[in-house]
């Protein structure tokens, strides 16, 4: 497998102006995303997991400029795309997709299956007529376990794992190398997702996808991933080999996240890692490292004052930690 990534963040910034929490007038920084550095390599699958509202799903949205950065660089196949127009982004747009989270809001109930793929296919030229479009959405169809008939249906028609099948094969549609898959699976019940992600499995060998595959349930990331990058108020925390980050966690936010994840096997007893307080806002951080005031290892006068950097502290292994050897 080649190293050099398809796809790139470098010090990438994403800030939204909100209402202040003091008694004056104004507007606080909301830091969504602040100062990530992030690769994923073609043909993997690089796991994206941290708390709800640490960012995960901006930082998704900014790799495909979804979403405009505040600052940093975004790069696509070796390709500076951080400052292109839409239209000189347009021909990126076929190789670079997104799957939606909500397989209930992510389709519009007006369409039939065929014209939602066949919107995909239209704008990027990939059908020649109309008969060639039906073929390849039956095609598609086929390719993500749905039956070719039922793409006269509307959405309403299918149950939620089928309309997800169907937002895989609109990201499909266009033949992309990266996918952001955001949550693809946690709207599903647990029954269905081991379906869909054995789906998007077998589609990577298939088709030689490289994903970014962002998640709340460690479990499901552990399956998937190759490398995993935990993050923590709009900061990467730790990224690794995901047999490394679950076998041994360096940075003490991991610990807790992996300590808290539901055990499969009742039999099991684990050391529960239990955190005081709350996530902090991120309209008013904490100074140093957002984690101290919740770390069970912080130093006072270091951890409270200095923000700390990624250092690679073993083999591919890096980590945000003043404290982590």
């Amino acid at each position: 497998m080649s190293e050099s990534p398809i796809a790139r963040v470098e010090l990438l910034r994403k800030s939204f102006r909100g209402p202040s929490r003091g008694l004056g007038r104004g507007h606080a920084e909301l830091r969504a995303v602040d100062g990530v550095t992030l690769d994923v390599k073609p043909g993997e699958t690089l796991g994206l997991v941290g708390e709800s509202g640490c960012g995960k799903s901006t930082l998704g949205r900014l790799f495909l400029r979804l979403q405009e950065p505040t600052s940093g660089r975004i790069y696509f196949d070796g390709k500076d795309i951080t400052g292109l127009t839409q239209s000189a982004l347009r021909p990126f747009r076929a190789e670079m997709q997104i799957i939606f989270q909500d397989p209930y809001s992510s389709l519009n109930p007006r369409m039939t299956v065929e014209a939602t793929l066949g919107e995909a296919l239209r704008v990027h030229g990939l059908a020649r007529s109309a008969s060639e479009e039906r073929e390849r959405i039956a095609a598609l169809l086929a390719r993500v376990g749905l039956r070719p008939e039922q793409m006269r249906r509307y959405p309403h028609e299918f149950s939620g794992g089928q309309r997800q099948r169907i937002g895989i094969a609109r990201a499909l549609a266009v033949e992309p190398r990266f996918i952001v898959a955001d949550e693809p699976v946690s709207a599903l019940d647990v029954s269905i997702q081991a379906q869909i992600v054995n789906l998007l499995g077998d589609l990577q060998v298939e088709l030689g996808l490289s994903f970014l595959f962002i998640a709340h349930d460690l479990h499901v990331v552990e399956h998937v991933s190759r490398r995993v990058a935990v993050m923590y108020l709009g900061r990467v925390v730790e990224l690794a080999e995901s047999a490394q980050i679950y076998e041994r966690p360096r940075h003490p936010y991991t610990e807790a996240l992996l300590s808290a994840a539901p055990e499969p096997d009742p039999r099991a007893h684990k050391k529960r890692m239990l955190l005081e307080g709350d996530v902090p806002s991120p309209l008013d951080p904490p100074p140093g490292c957002t984690f101290h005031p919740r770390c069970p290892i912080a130093e006072k006068g270091l951890c409270d004052r200095e923000v700390p950097a990624l250092r690679t502290i073993g083999p591919g292994h890096e980590v945000a930690c003043h404290l982590a050897r």
